[in-house]
């Protein structure tokens, strides 16, 4: 009898937090190491979120919570849902996870069974595919162009769906590219899912908040309304309020998906963190006026960043309409040699070399399923990114023989 299920030997742990633990030990053993891999804003968390948290400890909410979420946060959510979507959703169509992530998982073992196919554009967030399999289900990759910056196109969708498929997942903006679904490109998925009534669409927004030049982000059920009884919306709290380590995320849907991801939840983790949720009750639902201090210095860095990048020998990137990545190709690096005669044969090679001989990290596009890419974050210093740029910028030149 084997040790470990079949299941787990499935996946694959998370690259990106591979590297974020990499860069950490080596800056630890005392390594000047740059850190361009972690998914994560570089501010604290604003003052007046901190101060209810602290409230609530005082005041002694620190026990167990309705599994679902304490009223606060589901009546915060879903007038945002309102105000921002011009979306209604009740009480019971509402669920708070541990993170957004715990919400796309517990929607994944709600909803999906072997045989059932999951239609992913690539490049991706490396966890879906694997939360797919971890629900016994069948990712399917669609690959997508740059020539549709990165986006899946009406095409693509309709040839990737089987009598299989079960649902289709939209992250924008994406991680790791960056790239938002403008209202007119999410209805036009819309339109060819009308023609596959058993078909569900997963949202996930949670970088919602975090877009540049004037960019209208749309979530999929508010660009096709017809649709909204088929669309599971995913979010949280850890990007826009640099909220990561408070772990609250949530997910919006029709009342029997929602019932079911709860019923997970009852078995796995239980409730949120109670004082977290009052955290995250105070961020969506009070003023928003902290966000924008964070996205002028995101769209200061993303400008400097892909300018930048766009100069340097064997790379090209393409700008992100949101979120604080980059995904330049890389493609003019691979198969060149090293000073030392070593061959960068793929964007792992290139990872490591830059991590090894110039203390960058950043994360090789295989994890988010589309070569010959990286992603760079740029949810840290300006300083530091100078000084990255730079020194990917000297590693190119070594490569290309410039």
């Amino acid at each position: 009898m084997a040790l470990l299920s079949q299941r787990i030997q499935k996946v694959k742990p998370s690259a990106t937090l591979q590297i974020t633990a990499k860069a950490k030990e080596m800056r630890a053993a005392g390594q000047d190491v740059i850190g361009l891999g972690a998914g994560e804003p570089d501010f604290d968390t604003p003052d007046h979120i901190k101060k209810a948290a602290v409230k609530a400890l005082k005041d002694g909410f620190t026990k167990y919570t309705a599994v679902g979420g304490i009223p606060e946060l589901k009546s915060a959510i879903i007038k945002k849902y309102k105000k921002d979507n011009n979306l209604k959703y009740e009480a019971d169509q509402i669920v708070v996870t541990v993170g957004g992530k715990q919400a796309f998982y517990n929607m994944a073992q709600a909803m999906l069974d072997a045989g059932d196919e999951v239609i992913i554009p690539a490049p991706y967030w490396v966890s879906y595919p694997d939360m797919v399999l971890l629900a016994d289900a069948t990712p399917v990759i669609v690959e997508t162009k740059e020539d549709n910056g990165l986006k899946m196109v009406p095409e693509e969708l309709k040839k990737a769906l089987t009598k299989n498929t079960k649902m289709v997942v939209i992250n924008s903006p994406s991680n790791p590219t960056g790239s938002a679904y403008t209202a007119d490109e999410l209805f036009a998925l819309g339109e060819v899912l009308k023609d596959y009534p058993n078909v569900y669409v997963v949202s996930d927004d949670i970088y919602e908040r975090i877009v540049y030049d004037d960019f209208e982000h749309f979530t999929f059920a508010e660009a096709c309304p017809e649709l909204k009884d088929r669309a599971i919306i995913l979010n949280g709290v850890a990007k826009a309020y640099s909220m990561t380590g408070w772990r609250i995320g949530y997910a919006a849907g029709p009342v029997e998906i929602i019932k079911a991801m709860t019923k997970i939840q009852s078995q796995s983790t239980s409730c949120a963190t109670s004082f977290a949720q009052v955290a995250a009750a105070t961020a969506i639902g009070g003023s928003q006026k902290c966000i924008k201090p964070m996205v002028k210095a995101f769209r200061k860095r993303r400008d400097f960043v892909v300018k930048t990048l766009n100069n340097i020998p064997g790379i090209t990137c393409l700008t992100p309409e949101g979120a604080f990545y980059v995904y330049p190709n890389v493609g003019g690096l691979i198969g060149k040699k090293t000073a030392d005669g070593k061959v960068i044969e793929n964007t792992i090679d290139l990872a490591a070399y830059l991590l090894e001989s110039k203390g960058v990290a950043l994360v090789p596009g295989s994890a988010f399923g589309l070569d010959p890419y990286v992603r760079i974050s740029f949810a840290t210093s300006m300083a530091d990114l100078k000084e990255a740029l730079k020194r990917i910028n000297s590693v190119a030149k070594e490569l290309v023989g410039k």
